[in-house]
């Protein structure tokens, strides 16, 4: 494809499908015309050689003429469900999407999908993700390995060198076409003006339930975020895609102000109302794993359950004299203050306290020996706020990078009260090892876990903690790789880690810090997680759990091991109040429900309960307005489960029905390959060219030493000998999965079309051949077979200019009768010919008079096969309108497709009815 920086003597140009890293120079008196000579005579091959070119040449496609520009070229084979959110989004004149699907189901693919066609189109100029940093690099690399888009980050350890390769007054955004950036980093006042003025026309919102608020009591860094993207909304140009897996966090008004950012109209609209719902349901689509774990003829293996197990353990007697001596003391230090900002101190650092030692005798022993953080805060208030993000475990993204410090519960510089944390602290560090019958009790629960074959995440509440458990169990447990991952590695030394760990062979085992608990998905390396530390939030429980149970899962099943302490006074009223009820309602609906507001006040009259009346969190009966309060809250969630579960029918899709979903993947395989066409290509590509094939659960596999050297050269590094092709996801480190984006089905396919376009390989390795004579008694008259390759240029109407390209086609064609007079097939009848096998031989000489004629005869043909393209030409423009068929009646003005130069006639084959004798 000639790009527009060429000039009359030198062509820049970019391989159909490739990606700008395959652009190069050709001087104009270097270029030859885009053609292949007819096939030859002496090329001849047997029945499947018809069959194994059409199929490579299908499935090598990077640049298909059909309605999605963008698929044939991406590196990713999208589930049929996967394409309901692009369908909605090509049916919109500016998009507005909010992808609401389950933890796992792949929306960040959905939203790549959307973003790539958008680019591909030229109905957005740029692309700009904004999320958190923990999950910065994630998107970059998915865009780039799946989608073709180099992003370049945008965090504060980036920005500098990035700043050094502008010109002149440019911006960041306006020289980088796609970035990933940072929300907390870009939304403070410095940089936001600069961001609005120059972002790009298409947006992601990643994790957007964190960038809404409400009647702004959600904190400062959410509101930040929440004027930053709704600044960004206000331009009715602007494509926005919010993407979250709790949209609804129970919270009414929150919800109306995300929707509305998608269409003001939707603050307001009566959402009990069918018009109402139906108007959402065009912006909005939200399924859970039970809708498309069957969609249409596809089905979806995501893990069969989730089995979950409660381990107690009990203080030792060491453990449990200090507990007591620091609960008495946060008593004291409670009841003796003033009142005022010094009590909430007083009560937020004593918290603080019994939740590290709750933990482990490290985190206690930091926290001892560190400055509480809410001594800082000027009001109540602020101590409430930074109190409840890091001890209730209500904090957002932007303070989740730290929330596994050790909190500190020093507060004031009394020098009996600094002595006794000093004995604390003393007895604390004296606790480590034989005398934490709880480090105890977590080596048993990872020793079964790695007996029965699963492969551990042990999440920890602080970094202290965490390091003491991985110190731990790597000496404890042989035969064992550990890592250990904290908010202390930035996130890419977070990344390396676990690539490092899940190339090892053998049991394995992650110690991680919640940083890990959002977005990063660890299903390829990990089966089963171990809550270490109960977190005082279920969100950060579904959180964790849903890092491996998640599509891509290899096991049907995968464990949960929640651990508390029996008598450590505090984990039982959270487990009882909060996990349990969580748990029960996920099981029960299906649904994970976030936590309802009034938890906050519920789980805090508890511990004061526990704090200032020595209420025992073993006696199983609340005094009775503790009871009250706990019942208003499982009265509220088990009302806001109602809801969630009925949400998925509320909010319906009525703008995307399933049969226009079946025909748009029915349309696409027919022009790319079935997985069916590429599990019968792969495998019998690789026997002809050597490979023994040997059947297997999932697949089969294929040995790769005996295969030309091309093509055991061009297969992925690092694949298993013999290397196992599975049928579908999940797929295992050196596997090959049978679709057509896999690397080494590319590789096979690409070999066989080069190979067969090549006279000079070798017969025995070119398992195709461009023709061939064939005798069958599936046919009652001779018949003529043609793989013809067409040009197309395509012009779609872009944003602010049509945006053309050059694609490709396949056709088979098939004709009875001389060339000169051809009675052309039916599509049905040339697809029960590619079925037929040879039931007789022909000899070489009659074979080569048949094919010398057929071949003789090719320009004849030449005008019903641009006749035929022409068809196929009007064909393709009628696809385009159908898919881009505008819920508001866009235009698509200036859409064409057109045939460019001759086709390619690839291959050619003769098929001849069996003699009846």
């Amino acid at each position: 494809m000639v790009l527009p920086e060429s000039e009359d003597d030198f062509l820049v140009l970019r391989p159909l499908g490739g990606s700008d890293d395959d652009i190069a120079g050709v001087f104009t008196d270097e270029a030859r015309t885009a053609s292949f000579p007819p096939p030859r005579v002496d090329d001849l091959g047997d029945e499947s050689s018809a069959a194994l070119l059409r199929a490579a040449l299908r499935i090598g496609f990077r640049s298909s003429a059909g309605p999605f520009r963008s698929l044939a070229g991406i590196a990713v084979e999208p589930r049929s469900y996967q394409l309901v959110p692009l369908l909605m989004a090509l049916r919109q004149d500016v998009v507005r999407l909010l992808i609401a699907d389950d933890v796992g189901i792949g929306k960040t693919v959905e939203a790549g999908l959307i973003a790539k066609e958008l680019l591909e189109l030229g109905e957005a100029r740029g692309l700009t993700v904004l999320c958190s940093p923990a999950l910065a690099e994630q998107w970059r690399d998915e865009l780039r390995e799946k989608f073709g888009l180099r992003a370049e980050l945008v965090l504060p350890s980036t920005a500098r060198r990035l700043e050094r390769e502008l010109i002149g007054s440019e911006s960041v955004f306006e020289h980088f076409p796609v970035t990933v950036v940072s929300t907390d980093f870009i939304k403070s006042d410095r940089r936001r003006h600069e961001f609005l003025r120059t972002c790009p026309d298409l947006v992601i919102v990643d994790e957007a339930h964190t960038c809404v608020a409400d009647d702004g009591t959600g904190g400062r860094a959410r509101t930040q975020r929440y004027d930053l993207v709704k600044s960004l909304a206000v331009d009715a140009s602007r494509h926005l895609l919010l993407v979250t897996a709790t949209p609804h966090s129970g919270k009414d008004e929150t919800f109306r102000n995300l929707i509305a950012l998608l269409d003001p109209a939707l603050a307001a609209v009566d959402l009990e109302q069918r018009s109402g719902r139906e108007h959402l349901a065009r912006h909005m689509v939200q399924r859970r794993r039970a809708d498309i774990r069957k969609y249409l003829d596809e089905s979806t293996p995501f893990p069969k359950d989730r089995q979950t197990q409660e381990v107690p353990y009990k203080l030792t007697s060491a453990y449990l004299d200090l507990f007591e001596q620091v609960l008495q003391y946060a008593r004291e230090t409670v009841t003796s203050s003033e009142g005022g900002l010094a009590q909430r101190v007083s009560w937020w650092s004593a918290l603080a306290l019994l939740r590290a030692l709750a933990s482990s005798p490290r985190a206690a022993a930091q926290t001892l020996a560190t400055r509480s953080a809410t001594a800082e805060a000027v009001s109540i208030e602020a101590a409430d706020a930074l109190g409840r993000a890091v001890v209730l475990d209500q904090a957002d993204d932007e303070a989740l990078e730290a929330a596994d410090v050790a909190p500190g519960a020093g507060a004031d510089d009394d020098t009996t009260r600094a002595r006794r944390l000093r004995a604390f602290h003393k007895a604390a560090v004296a606790l480590e090892g034989a005398a934490d019958a709880k480090l105890t009790s977590v080596t048993k629960v990872v020793k079964q876990l790695l007996a029965d074959g699963y492969q551990p995440i042990v999440f920890c509440r602080f970094i202290d903690t965490a390091d003491y458990v991985y110190e731990h169990l790597s000496k404890a447990i042989r035969n064992t790789t550990f890592e250990v991952v904290t908010g202390t590695l930035p996130p890419a030394e977070r990344s390396a880690r676990i690539d490092e760990l899940g190339r090892v062979e053998g049991p394995r085992v992650l110690v991680a810090t919640d940083c890990l608990s959002e977005g990063v998905n660890l299903q390829d390396q990990f089966q089963a997680v171990v809550h270490y530390d109960l977190a005082w939030n279920p969100t950060r429980h579904e959180q964790r759990e849903g890092r491996v149970d998640r599509f891509g899962q290899r096991h049907d099943v995968v464990r949960a091991v929640t651990m508390y302490g029996q008598d450590n006074k505090i984990d039982g009223i959270v487990l009882d109040v909060l996990l349990r009820k969580h748990q029960a309602i996920r099981k029960a609906t299906g649904v994970s429900v976030p936590v309802p507001d009034n938890s906050q006040e519920v789980v805090e009259a508890l511990m004061e309960g526990l704090l200032l009346r020595g209420l025992d969190a073993e006696q199983g009966e609340l005094p009775l307005g503790l009871e009250e309060k706990k019942d208003a809250l499982d009265a509220a969630w088990d009302s806001a489960a109602d809801r969630e579960s009925k949400a998925v029918t509320k909010y319906a899709q009525t703008s995307i029905h399933p049969e226009e979903v079946a025909a748009e993947v029915e349309a696409m395989r027919a022009a790319l390959g079935s997985r069916a066409e590429v599990r019968d290509f792969v495998s019998e590509a690789m026997s002809q060219l050597g490979s023994s094939v040997t059947p297997s659960e999932r697949g089969y596999a294929a040995t790769t030493t005996s295969l030309p050297i091309g093509l055991r050269d061009a297969l992925p590094r690092g694949a298993k000998e013999p290397l196992p092709f599975v049928e579908d996801y999940p797929v295992s480190r050196g596997e090959a999965v049978l679709h057509r984006t896999d690397d080494a089905v590319e590789a096979v396919a690409r070999y066989v079309l080069e190979s067969a376009l090549d006279p000079q390989v070798p017969d025995h390795e070119r398992p195709a051949r461009r023709c061939g004579v064939v005798r069958t008694a599936s046919i009652g008259t001779a018949t003529t077979l043609l793989l013809v390759r067409y040009r197309f240029r395509v012009v779609v109407p872009g944003r602010d200019e049509q945006r053309a390209s050059v694609a490709e086609q396949v056709a088979t064609l098939a004709y009875t009768g001389p060339p000169s007079d051809p009675r052309w097939l039916s599509a049905d009848d040339v697809e029960a010919l590619l079925a037929a096998k040879a039931t007789g031989n022909v000899p070489s000489q009659q074979a080569a008079h048949f094919m010398q004629r057929t071949l003789d005869g090719i320009d004849h043909l030449r005008p019903a096969l641009a006749d035929h393209g022409a068809q196929l030409a009007a064909e393709l423009v009628d696809s385009h309108r159908r898919v881009r068929k505008a819920a508001q009646g866009a235009s698509l003005r200036g859409l064409s497709v057109e045939g460019q130069g001759e086709p390619d006639v690839l291959g050619t084959y003769h098929f001849l009815p069996t003699v009846v004798s």
